[in-house]
């Protein structure tokens, strides 16, 4: 046997659970689901939330690339990726790249490079380069960005 919410009690807990930080409909939706909620109540639900401003998805996916960005140090294809698992309209993911500071994410680039090229230590020149690409490419950084930032390490730490 489960527990079942009524209409009032599973909108103020999903109004809790939008207001404690950013969310995208599928994740509201999912839970919803959890809940045990039928198609029409979640369907009125998540009107309800997007009416009195609980859930937005540009606002998330915004904050999201920001957040991504700036905590786990993602490049943008990692970003795009994971916003599209969520079914991010594609104005809005174009939206939220742009929250990205070009400068910074140069910056950034560099500072993660440098950090990885001091961990790969006693491997060959042909390892360390390729597990530094490996590495960048997994985080999410273009390919273009990280095969220039390698030549540059290459001239510089003769990597």
């Amino acid at each position: 046997m489960f527990f079942t919410h009524t209409l009032s009690e599973a909108t103020k807990k999903m109004e809790r659970y939008c207001a404690y930080q950013e969310r995208c409909h599928k994740e509201v939706v999912s839970k919803l689901k959890e809940m045990h909620m039928i198609p029409e109540v979640i369907d009125q639900i998540m009107a309800h939330l997007i009416l009195e401003n609980y859930l937005n998805e540009e606002r998330f996916a915004k904050s999201f690339a920001r957040g991504k960005f700036s905590i786990k140090k993602w490049g943008r294809n990692r970003i795009l990726k994971e916003l599209k698992l969520r079914n991010i309209s594609k104005y809005n993911i174009q939206t939220a790249l742009q929250e990205i500071d070009e400068e910074d994410y140069k910056k950034t680039l560099d500072t993660l490079a440098n950090k990885r090229v001091e961990q790969l230590t006693g491997k060959s020149l042909q390892e360390k380069r390729r597990k530094l690409a490996d590495y960048l490419l997994y985080r999410g950084w273009e390919n273009h960005l990280v095969y220039d930032k390698i030549q540059t390490l290459l001239k510089e730490h003769h990597l």
